[in-house]
Parts: structure tokens; sequence; C-alpha cells
């Protein structure tokens, strides 16, 4: 698993490992999900998403580069952004209760991107 690594503050090892082991469990479980999904048709597939497909295909064009968008191609980044935003929330939930609090803030989520190496292009976007 990428790094949970440079910055200011070191978490302990207890810690850390206490997190991997809540990202080994959520991850096995987004596999489990994905290896037992009994989609019919494509339409069903479509409406299992709970993002909306209208506006990612929108923020997909937004891209001058993009010319064409296959069907399936909005419907594989709503589930990517889904899985996206589950693990940038089990990560920020762990540094909230971390700091023993029920509540998750925008710092809990600022601690999450800064000690995690994959979140470094967020960097910018929170300071």
């Amino acid at each position: 698993m990428q790094g949970d690594g440079d910055a200011s503050a070191v978490d302990s090892p207890a810690f850390l490992a206490n997190l991997h082991a809540g990202l080994a469990q959520f991850w096995g479980e987004q596999m489990q999900e994905m290896e037992v999904l009994e989609i019919s048709t494509e339409q069903a597939f479509k409406v299992h998403n709970d993002l909306p497909l209208a506006r990612i295909k929108r923020i997909m064009k937004s891209d001058e580069d993009v010319r064409m968008i296959s069907a399936e191609a909005p419907v594989l980044f709503a589930k990517a952004c889904e899985m996206f935003i589950l693990e940038l929330t089990l990560r920020s939930w762990a540094y909230s209760e971390k700091n023993k609090r029920r509540t998750l803030t925008k710092e809990d989520i600022q601690e999450a991107i800064e000690k995690t190496d994959v979140f470094d292009f967020l960097v910018e976007v929170i300071q």
C-alpha cells in the first residue's frame, strides 16, 4: 500500500496498523462487491450508481481533447469516484478518531490528504 508518509507529525505504529487494517478490509469488501455484482443489463448498471452520470459526462466533455464518450465511460468514472470518496472518507475518519472526535472536520480531510502519497495531487487544493 502506498505511503502514509512525509507530514510534520509522525503517526504512531498502532494508528498506522489500524488504518492499514481498515483499508485492507475496505478494499476487500470493494473487490467482493464487484465480483458478485449481478447486473443483467447495461441500464441496470447505469442506475446502480449514486453519482449523476449526466454531470460526470459534462465534466468529461469539458476537456477540449475529448471528442466522443462511450456509454460505459461515465458509469466507470462514477464507480471510480465513489471508491475515491469512500477511501478518502475512511482515512479522514481515522484521523478524526485519532483526535478523539466523533465529527469529521475539514482538518481531518486535510490531514488524510497530506499524509497519503496518492493524494498528493490534492495538496494544492486544500492549501
